[in-house]
């Protein structure tokens, strides 16, 4: 039986982990800690509390940051805040603030800095 709080964990690849802890860091206004796990340093995005999901940013060689394949959608306070801070931390927007039907939310995508597409959502 699969657990309802899915995805467990994920990871977003990037090309320069200082880099892009700074631009998580100032779009979503919350520090990241980092953390050594084998050979590579990730940073963790911020979570409340155990057990939750949560991800990192990974600097690794097999990965590379990509705007194909799977996008991971980071449920945020208000979709609006952070694309309004977009444009100082050096993203790009790519779907605008959108609404979902029968009051599911909203949703967008952007650009981070390394070259992944990645998405946001929020009840407002």
């Amino acid at each position: 039986m699969l657990n309802p709080n899915i995805p467990a964990w994920f990871e977003i690849p990037v090309a320069d982990l200082d880099r892009a802890q700074a631009f998580y860091e100032g779009l979503l206004g919350a520090p990241f800690t980092r953390e050594r796990f084998a050979d590579d340093e990730m940073a963790v995005f911020p979570y409340a509390g155990k057990p939750n999901s949560s991800g990192a940013l990974v600097a690794h060689p097999k990965m590379a940051p990509s705007m194909t394949g799977t996008t991971v959608y980071l449920s945020v306070e208000s979709v609006s805040a952070v694309l309004d801070r977009m444009p100082g931390q050096g993203g790009e927007v790519l779907v605008p603030r959108t609404e979902l039907h029968d009051d599911l939310g909203v949703f967008a995508q952007f650009r981070d800095s390394e070259g992944n597409r990645v998405g946001l959502w929020s009840q407002q």
